[in-house]
């Protein structure tokens, strides 16, 4: 039986790049003013993964120098988001789940709590839970493990629900948890998830 629900954030709640063009503005803009010797095509392909990835993994993989990388964490620190925003149509489905719910993402403090706040969704969560990337100490992994002992919960007792396989997928499987790949766009077809969904409701028949 599964009594608690954990999910991810961005790209899993609401499409990240419905606000991509707002919130990143200011980063794309230095990504053109400081990628050198990165060829246009890759600083293309950079940005549109910002949309799906944190920013640390997209630069180590791009490889944006330590200026680049500091300059755009410290932008990143001090972002908000204040304009309306709207989550997954399919989202509705999670809020009619019985069971506890938990909220887990990485990303900058206050970005993160401030799509929260814009998007209205705090009360469907019993906790939530941002893990700061500037945090050498923390990782999804350890918020989970934590989230097992608080609550006194099995790991056979709780789904994780997200989006990268290489995330909270990944994360999830270190600690024994069964994970679910939301993947309404049919983009991961050999992930290694225990479930794959492409719509929200497909919960509902996994906890029952």
């Amino acid at each position: 039986m599964i009594r608690a629900l954990i999910y991810d954030l961005d790209n899993t709640i609401y499409p990240v790049e419905s606000i991509a063009d707002d919130v990143f503005a200011g980063l794309f803009k230095l990504i053109d003013d400081l990628a050198e010797g990165i060829s246009a095509s890759d600083i293309q392909t950079a940005k549109n993964e910002l949309t799906r990835r944190p920013f640390q993994k997209v630069a180590d993989q791009f490889g944006f120098s330590d200026d680049l990388k500091e300059q755009a964490a410290e932008l990143l620190r001090n972002i908000t988001y204040n304009k309306p925003m709207q989550a997954y149509d399919d989202y509705r489905y999670v809020k009619t789940l019985a069971v506890e719910k938990f909220l887990v993402t990485t990303g900058f403090v206050k970005l993160q709590n401030s799509k929260v706040k814009m998007l209205g969704i705090a009360g469907d969560f019993k906790q939530i839970y941002v893990v700061d990337p500037d945090s050498t100490e923390k990782t999804k992994r350890h918020i989970f493990t934590q989230i097992l002992e608080k609550f006194n919960y099995k790991a056979e007792e709780v789904l994780i629900v997200g989006d990268d396989p290489e995330s909270e997928i990944k994360e999830a499987k270190a600690v024994g948890i069964k994970t679910v790949l939301y993947d309404p766009e049919k983009r991961y077809t050999d992930a290694e998830a225990d479930y794959r969904i492409t719509n929200h409701r497909d919960v509902g028949e996994l906890i029952l």
